[in-house]
């Protein structure tokens, strides 16, 4: 076993899937896998039992759940999974091609050896880097971050980015029980939540291009999670400790 895990939350993404997987474990250094399937009913926890013959169970890993229970709730369990198995860099990632993955080298070459507890493939630390998003979400994507970053007062550019490597000390900290949101909120919660802590946040610069393959997950309630959330999340952190990263 590596010390490199990346978890990817699936949800009908059998057009993608094996096409994933074997990019990533293409890589140099290696990187394991961790699937964490809804219940697709497209069949997509099939193709990945199929491919783990190929790679074995100890690098392709799958946790099949029952029904669509949420993104967050996804990476909260892939987290505790893969530090019960001792991964010491554990990266979240999409699986329709968004993320680049040869772009994991450079998030983790920023926490094994740039220093980051936390690196995050960002698409706005220079610019704009996206692509094929019609305007309209490009703008409301932007200006999403002014207003969490407004309201939070986090500096970080790409406030919902989903593309992250965490180091499993950095994990351990927060209080993974207590995260509360699990559409995208999550992702604004997971680094407020480590930003508070201390820890030290790098934005990598990545360029974002949208899914070509399969169904977005986007939906009216993630958007009014997101915004309503964020408020409540600042109240709520007035009255909450954060014990700060220990060095």
């Amino acid at each position: 076993m590596n010390n490199r895990i990346v978890i990817i939350p699936t949800f009908n993404e059998i057009e993608n899937i094996e096409a994933i997987i074997r990019k990533v474990m293409s890589l140099e250094p290696a990187f394991d896998v961790l699937i964490v399937d809804d219940g697709s009913p497209d069949g997509t926890a099939r193709v990945v039992k199929q491919l783990q013959q190929e790679f074995g169970t100890d690098r392709l890993h799958l946790q099949e759940r029952q029904g669509k229970l949420g993104l967050g709730t996804a990476y909260i369990h892939g987290f505790k999974y893969a530090m019960n198995l001792g991964y010491e860099y554990i990266f979240e990632m999409d699986a329709d091609f968004s993320h680049n993955p040869d772009d994991l080298i450079k998030l983790y070459n920023t926490c094994a050896e740039g220093g980051a507890d936390l690196a995050i493939g960002s698409r706005y630390i220079k610019g704009v880097n996206v692509v094929n998003w019609p305007m309209g979400r490009v703008l409301m994507s932007y200006f999403a971050g002014y207003y969490v970053r407004f309201i939070t007062g986090m500096p970080i550019m790409d406030v919902t980015a989903g593309f992250k490597c965490y180091k499993a000390n950095t994990l351990k900290t927060l209080d993974l029980d207590k995260i509360r949101f699990i559409g995208y909120a999550f992702q604004v919660e997971m680094k407020f939540t480590t930003w508070k802590h201390g820890f030290t946040i790098v934005e990598v610069p990545i360029i974002f291009t949208d899914r070509t393959k399969g169904e977005s997950k986007m939906s009216a309630n993630i958007f009014k999670e997101a915004i309503l959330g964020v408020i409540e999340m600042k109240v709520i952190s007035w009255f909450k400790k954060f014990p700060k990263a220990q060095a």
